[in-house]
């Protein structure tokens, strides 16, 4: 052992604060009927400031756009942004053995990044009035930055991104959160998204797209449909939260929401060790077969292109169609492209339980081909129950019957929301959370887990574990306490 001048580990700079507990106050303001109605009523005012509007359009009149010759795959021009290739799955997970399907190839990797500033002693975000051609209702809530690497470097010849600076220039903010994470692995192959949250201190001129606004007002506003958008859900559900300080009203003890307060951190009864959860994921992960291999989009079994769309010959799933696109408040203010349309309302539920008083939530290690690793973490039931329809109870999802039919006085959260604007038209679903009882067993199948809230937030401060539905769930559950 040595003695004398401290050596390069005591001269280290401290750790920064942990940010926990300033955006758990962040989460608790701002929350109730009337910051909801006044941002909705912001967010109207800027859907009429401007000029948009959505034509789908056949595939010969997308500019810069084409099928190229020796694959069929659709494509841009410049070779960025994305392509709509053909995809073969071989699996043995489900009903169906193999496919063929169309999937969006965007291997950018794009920023979504909330900037947050302390005022008046409460964290707030700036969040963005962001247009987007296949959202249903055209402007919902964005994140403050949320591009990719082909918008960010201008590959469209538009304006700058605004407040990009703030998370590329190192200096300019502190970072709170950095994490990659998944889009949809039924539809994107491979996508991944940054999400991140940064802090500034000085003064941020605000353009009038933009305001300022508590997390409990963002949280509330999930209750009303289609007002935020994916990728702000997806970065809300990754920043870390610190048990509530402030009770629910009607007493901690015996509010429904007092196991899902309690599960916040990590200090409370698990059913399952982490450790134990990690084995049984990863297990999971190299247990299925699931190969996947690209071929050509021209002539892939069971779909047929028309000057039009691209759809299954069943008539279910999704089509791709080509859109024109106007709009007075985006980088450029028209262009043209490929948005994928799916076929019937999406289901995402979350099953939620109380064991030990503790809030446990049944998650799906669920294979998708366009997952990096295969298989990440989904809800209890997550699917698009028309493609179900007439299908016996075998192949029908599991736990689809049971949310179907759950009492409303079990279902917790119901509310529609918009799937990524950007790549799909008018790709909605309905997110629920549905508390059970003895009728939902401890015991479940092997591809299922109960998992504690607080594990959950642990999983989301690392990449790949949860999917895109999971984590909208998650921001869900955050808005009911």
């Amino acid at each position: 052992m040595t003695t004398g001048t401290p050596g390069a580990a005591a001269r280290r700079a401290p750790a920064p604060p942990d940010p926990s507990p300033r955006l758990t106050e962040s989460a608790a303001a701002g929350r109730g009927p009337e910051p909801v109605k006044e941002t909705l009523r912001w967010l109207a005012a800027r859907r009429a400031a401007h000029t948009f509007e959505v034509e789908r359009v056949p595939f010969a009149q997308l500019h810069g756009w084409s099928f190229r010759a020796d694959t069929g795959d659709l494509g841009h021009a410049s070779g960025r942004f994305f392509t709509v290739q053909g995809h073969r799955v071989h699996s043995d997970y489900g009903p169906i053995p193999r496919w063929e399907q169309p999937i969006i190839n965007q291997p950018e990797v794009g920023v979504l990044g909330f900037l947050v500033k302390e005022i008046d002693g409460v964290v707030q975000c700036l969040m963005q009035a962001k247009m987007e051609p296949g959202n249903a209702n055209v402007v919902q809530l964005s994140p403050t930055v949320q591009a990719t690497r082909s918008n960010y470097s201008r590959v469209h010849g538009g304006a700058a991104v605004r407040y990009l600076e703030y998370f590329t220039d190192p200096g300019r903010s502190t970072v709170l959160v950095d994490v990659l994470q998944s889009e949809q692995g039924s539809w994107f192959l491979g996508k991944r998204n940054r999400n991140i949250v940064v802090e500034v201190q000085g003064d941020v001129e605000v353009h009038e797209d933009y305001r300022w606004m508590p997390v409990g007002t963002v949280l509330e506003l999930l209750h009303s449909d289609n007002a935020v958008n994916m990728d702000a859900r997806t970065v809300l559900s990754c920043m870390p939260l610190a048990r509530p300080t402030t009770p629910p009203g009607g007493g901690e003890a015996t509010h429904p929401r007092a196991a899902l307060r309690r599960s916040v951190t990590d200090f409370e009864y698990a059913l399952h060790p982490m450790r134990e959860l990690l084995h049984w994921f990863t297990d999971r992960t190299a247990r299925h077969d699931l190969r996947t291999e690209r071929v050509p989009l021209a002539g892939i079994e069971g779909w047929r292109r028309t000057p039009e769309a691209i759809s299954h010959a069943q008539g279910r799933y999704f089509s791709v169609i080509g859109a024109r696109v106007r709009a007075g408040s985006r980088e450029v203010r028209e262009w043209t492209q490929p948005l994928l349309a799916p076929h019937g309302l999406g289901l995402a539920a979350l099953v939620v339980k109380r064991v030990h008083g503790v809030a446990h939530l049944l998650l799906h290690a669920r294979p998708e081909a366009g997952h990096l690793h295969g298989v990440e973490l989904a809800p209890t039931v997550q699917c698009t129950p028309d493609n179900y329809r007439g299908l016996p109870a075998g192949d029908r999802p599991r736990f689809l019957e049971h949310i179907e039919a759950v009492p409303a006085d079990r279902v917790r959260f119901d509310a529609v929301q918009s799937e990524e604007g950007g790549r799909f038209h008018r790709a909605e679903c309905r997110y629920m959370i549905v508390e059970a009882g003895d009728e939902v067993p401890l015991k479940v199948p092997e591809g299922y887990r109960w998992l504690a809230a607080h594990q959950v937030t642990r999983l989301l401060e690392h990449s790949h574990y949860l999917n895109v539905q999971a984590r909208t769930l998650v921001a869900c559950l955050h808005s009911l306490w």
